[in-house]
Parts: structure tokens; C-alpha cells; sequence
């Protein structure tokens, strides 16, 4: 199998690039996200349990950081490109209290072309800290990202985990 990348195809991003936000995370849009995602757990939404638990105040669900770490990610990838994320893992590593303000950041660790998927699988690596630079969540990734108009010329991608086409 031929992985070399058309010799008219140059990467669509270096290794190094960074892509970054800051988000703050106050107690109104903690409750928003945390309801709208379905999660009735009293430490995202009634201050009072909250206070009495472990870290002493409403703290965002994980989804919330997620949430925002993938839309980064995917709004970043996808300015100039067709863009697709193919999998991500995240590890929580400090609760997200209420008040907090936190720089949200991704860095592109690799980027491979794949013939397969007629486009380069790009890896990432991310995190949420805050000012001091302490982590509250940490992240790899990977996308597939394609010239644009590339995506609707192949319908059917190959699972890269398992090198099966998938719909």
C-alpha cells in the first residue's frame, strides 16, 4: 500500500501548530450544559450539595470541558480544510470549579497522509489549564483532514482502528 501523499498535496498543517481559547466557566453556564446534556448530578447544579462535596463548590461536568476542547479543536482543523475527528481520549485530572477561567489549547503532534482515507491523519494533543498552568483535563486526538470538497468523494471511510470501511 502506497501512503505517500500526492506530490500536489502539501500537509495541511506543520507539526507544532497550536490552537488556543480561553473559556470561562461561571455557575449559570455550568447548570446550562450540565441540563442540557442530561446530567442531573447535583455537584453541576445545586450549590448548597455542592458546597458539602468533595471540592466545595458546583464544578463543570465533563462533557462541558469536552465539549468545548472538541469544538476548538474541530473549528480550528476545519478553516481552510475538510475536517473530520476520528478519536479522542481525555483524562480528567482536576475538577473544573466554578469561577475558573481556562486557556483550552491543542498541539498538532503529527500530521501522516493516508492514502486510504485520500487525506492526512492529523494527531493532536490538548489541555485545559488555567493561568498557572496547572491541568484540570488532558487529551490526544486524531483527524482526518482532506482538501476542500474531498470529503464528498469518498462516502465511505476505512475505520483506521480496525482497516474495515465504515458508512
Amino acid at each position: 500500500m502506497n501512503d505517500a501523499a500526492p506530490s500536489h498535496d502539501a500537509p495541511p498543517v506543520r507539526v507544532g501548530t497550536r490552537f488556543a481559547r480561553r473559556a470561562h466557566f461561571d455557575a449559570e453556564a455550568i447548570r446550562r450544559f450540565a441540563a442540557l446534556a442530561g446530567d442531573h448530578n447535583p455537584l453541576h447544579h445545586d450549590e448548597e450539595v455542592a458546597a458539602k462535596g468533595p471540592f466545595g463548590t458546583l464544578i463543570a461536568s465533563g462533557p462541558h470541558v469536552v465539549g468545548l476542547m472538541m469544538g476548538l479543536d474541530a473549528t480550528s482543523l476545519s478553516a481552510r480544510h475538510e475536517a473530520l475527528g476520528l478519536g479522542f481520549e481525555f483524562r480528567f485530572v482536576r475538577a473544573v470549579p466554578a469561577g475558573a477561567t481556562l486557556t483550552l489549547e491543542w498541539t498538532v503532534t503529527a500530521v501522516d497522509y493516508k492514502a486510504s482515507l485520500a487525506g492526512y491523519v492529523v494527531s493532536v494533543e490538548g489541555r485545559a489549564v488555567d493561568d498557572e498552568g496547572v491541568a484540570f483535563v488532558t487529551a490526544t486526538g486524531r483527524n482526518l483532514l482532506r482538501s476542500a470538497g474531498r470529503m464528498s468523494d469518498n462516502p465511505r471511510r476505512e475505520d483506521p482502528d480496525r482497516g474495515r470501511s465504515v458508512a
